[in-house]
């Protein structure tokens, strides 16, 4: 695996490269003839989402080469071994792009054979920037459509070598060529239509919000792969993306309608996700607190107990969500979600100038807050005053989404009602964690202590644990006192 990092250019078929020497050592050009064939869907919808999948023969990285798009010019690439068949998709690779094809069959679209010619920039060995002129042959298998054109990548091989890449693409340009008018050869060979979205006035409510609502659609299935392969924070992005979206609903209902049933499934998922990121980020705590004690204070086999088997459940909750993220539920949000981003059910506010409608619904957003606040703050029971102020937590996370979706539109005093919010949620979560903490330890030591296991050490950490919470729970009153006054600056 690995991050693909390039510009692509468009030359006439009389192009020269320049001289690129003195940018760096120059090697080459060799030649190499690439034959590729391309999978997709029939209706193209890896394509249309800027997904390639191919099986190329030539060149020094022949193979199966799945790339995703991650930025502006930048893709992520997963490779595998070439494999005899050129029918069927190797398993690993078609479970990736699970969340763009949803079940439909994977089938070979397209077919470029290219003539390559690679100049390499080096220094000392190592590998800088490589400068590969391309003459193509595209072969549309649909139909048998043929389109032949010319053109020119450099791509980055050194990450710490963007100006290089910057260098070499002036050069290239001021010799004639222009940046690429596709994203890649399989977009110019079958111009994929993109995903539909609905067409909405500029400067409206309806306008801020549905693209709020298409970037975190993005943001989830960009996730998808990275959760399949249980890559570092991918749950925890995916899962914040699910509940970016869910709130973000419940809060401009008066702006999109009718979407009661997508929150529900935008609930479930987050519940799926939830237990693998729960998992995580208790054990790393465990970890954490066990690597600060002093050796003769760990007894006993707590550290297998809270490191090995916590992981080993952690790993058990991935395949569940694995299985979850490939069935006709997931699909059918996924499909709730376009169709959300193409044909929404637009209410009156939506054709609203956003600053006069959308500053409203921010600050309904932080009433929320005070109100759960409020009512919490009126329970005399401990225990179910401590439950009310979790509501207090998450008014606050969706005044902070709230927030969030509103800075391109609204600025800098979104920026900072979002931190506010950001403040109230964070102390409230230190003590939430403290206490769940707490309730996973003293669970753990019991099934110590009927093993026979010392759990000394447990108590040690249910300890750190509590003056944690309690900690939190002290300076919330200052916290909370300091956030309502600067909210009624913003506000």
């Amino acid at each position: 695996m690995g991050i693909e990092i390039e510009d692509k250019f468009d030359v006439p078929t009389d192009y020269a490269i320049p001289d690129l020497s003195g940018l760096a050592q120059v090697a080459g050009p060799r030649s190499h003839q690439l034959v590729a064939l391309y999978y997709d869907t029939p209706d193209l919808r890896l394509a249309a989402r800027g997904v390639t999948l191919r099986r190329r023969r030539g060149g020094d990285d022949a193979g199966w080469h799945l790339k995703l798009p991650k930025a502006k010019g930048v893709r992520q690439e997963i490779t595998c071994p070439l494999t005899r068949s050129t029918k069927i998709v190797p398993p690993e690779l078609a479970e990736l792009v699970r969340a763009y094809s949803r079940g439909a069959e994977l089938q070979v679209v397209a077919e470029l054979d290219t003539r390559r010619s690679v100049t390499l920039l080096h220094e000392g060995g190592t590998h800088l920037v490589e400068v590969a002129d391309d003459r193509v042959k595209g072969t549309v298998h649909r139909d048998g459509r043929v389109l032949r054109w010319r053109e020119v990548e450099a791509e980055l091989l050194a990450e710490n070598r963007r100006d290089l890449l910057a260098k070499v693409g002036k050069r290239l340009r001021k010799a004639g060529a222009t940046p690429a008018g596709s994203a890649s050869k399989l977009a110019r060979l079958l111009e994929p239509t993109p995903p539909a979205k609905a067409d909405t006035e500029p400067g409206t409510a309806g306008e801020t919000v549905l693209a709020y609502l298409s970037s975190q659609v993005d943001a989830l299935l960009t996730q998808d792969p990275r959760v399949r392969r249980a890559e570092e924070d991918a749950v925890h992005q995916m899962r914040v993306a699910s509940r970016r979206l869910r709130s973000a609903l419940k809060a401009f209902k008066s702006v999109v309608g009718g979407t009661e049933g997508v929150q529900d499934e935008l609930r479930w998922l987050g519940t799926v996700l939830g237990e693998a990121r729960d998992l995580e980020v208790i054990r790393a705590r465990f970890d954490k607190e066990l690597a600060g004690l002093a050796p003769e204070l760990v007894t006993g086999p707590i550290q297998t107990r809270l490191g090995t088997d916590l992981y080993e459940r952690e790993q058990q909750a991935y395949e569940r969500i694995k299985d979850a993220l490939s069935g006709d539920r997931y699909y059918t949000l996924l499909d709730a979600l376009d169709a959300l981003v193409a044909t929404p059910e637009l209410g009156k506010a939506a054709a609203k100038p956003a600053q006069e409608q959308l500053t409203a619904v921010a600050s309904a957003g932080w009433d929320r807050v005070t109100r759960a606040y409020e009512t919490a703050q009126g329970i005399e029971d401990p225990e179910r005053r401590e439950i009310a102020m979790h509501d207090v937590r998450k008014a606050a996370k969706r005044a902070r989404y709230t927030a969030e979706a509103l800075e391109p539109t609204l600025g800098k005093d979104m920026v900072r009602l979002a931190r506010l919010a950001e403040n109230v949620q964070e102390i409230l979560g230190a003590h939430r964690d403290g206490v769940v903490a707490q309730e996973t330890l003293a669970k753990e030591a019991e099934g110590a202590r009927q093993a026979g296991e010392d759990t000394f050490t447990y108590g040690l950490l249910i300890g750190i644990e509590r003056n944690i919470a309690e900690r939190a729970q002290a300076d919330f009153p200052r916290v909370w006192a300091e956030t309502v006054k600067a909210v009624k600056k913003v506000l």
